[in-house]
């Protein structure tokens, strides 16, 4: 129990790194984003929060509260992966009217709308995995602990994505394809998985796995957009 003894402390930096991410895209236009944003967004960071008190109970005496969180979080957990889900259709009408007009979008094509769906579910996928993981786990402290902290790195993608597009475009850094923030995005988010499972000595853990799994699949977002067998089975089976 020792180990995870800061572990709330630490876990604030993937809160920071989320938050600074999503900044912009957010409240940026807060007014205008859609209820199913609002609604993501809120669900997404309490969850991040969640995994900043849940270790603080267990590693300060409070294990009965840390057990009833724990509950009201697997309902916090599924409306992340719920509404992340349901709001895929988004995509699908960007990739549409990108088609129509490529200058509403620019820099952004339809195949990165549609590759962005794909990588999205399979780490939706992959985050409700981790969580039934830690479910089933829930009395060994260990692979508990860290099939939960996997689930940070597992969505981190979209929030942290955002924020490093956003400055690129902004400071006009060189156009080196649309994917490049992307990849310095994954880079990041790679990084601290692998720095994360050697601090706390699960570089070997089945979580660890999955988690750099699921981040080095997104570099495949261009490849799998660009797909017109995908395309066509999106805009049939991803509709409003």
């Amino acid at each position: 129990m020792n180990k995870y003894k800061n572990l709330h402390l630490w876990m604030i930096i993937p809160l920071m790194v989320m938050q600074l991410g999503i900044f912009f895209d957010y409240w940026g236009d807060f007014s205008e984003n859609a209820w199913s944003v609002h609604v993501h967004y809120w669900t997404g960071t309490t969850w991040y929060l969640l995994l900043i008190l849940q270790p603080y109970l267990a590693t300060h005496g409070q294990i009965v509260r840390h057990r009833t969180l724990g509950i009201i979080g697997t309902f916090i957990a599924g409306g992340v992966c719920l509404t992340a889900l349901s709001m895929q259709y988004r995509d699908i009408a960007s990739a549409h009217e990108s088609l129509a007009d490529p200058q509403r979008f620019f820099p952004f094509e339809p195949w990165f709308f549609y590759g962005i769906v794909v990588v999205e579910f399979v780490m939706m996928v992959a985050f409700g995995y981790a969580v039934i993981m830690s479910i089933i786990h829930r009395k060994e402290i260990e692979n508990h602990s860290w099939w939960l902290i996997s689930t940070v790195f597992i969505i981190m993608m979209p929030a942290l994505g955002r924020g490093v597009g956003f400055l690129w475009f902004v400071l006009q850094m060189p156009f080196y394809g649309l994917m490049f923030p992307g990849y310095i995005t994954q880079a990041l988010i790679i990084t601290m998985v692998l720095l994360g499972a050697w601090k706390f000595d699960k570089l070997r853990h089945p979580a660890t796995y999955l988690a750099l799994g699921v981040n080095l699949f997104v570099l495949l977002t261009e490849p799998i957009g660009r797909s017109a067998a995908v395309a066509a089975f999106l805009d049939t089976a991803v509709k409003n």
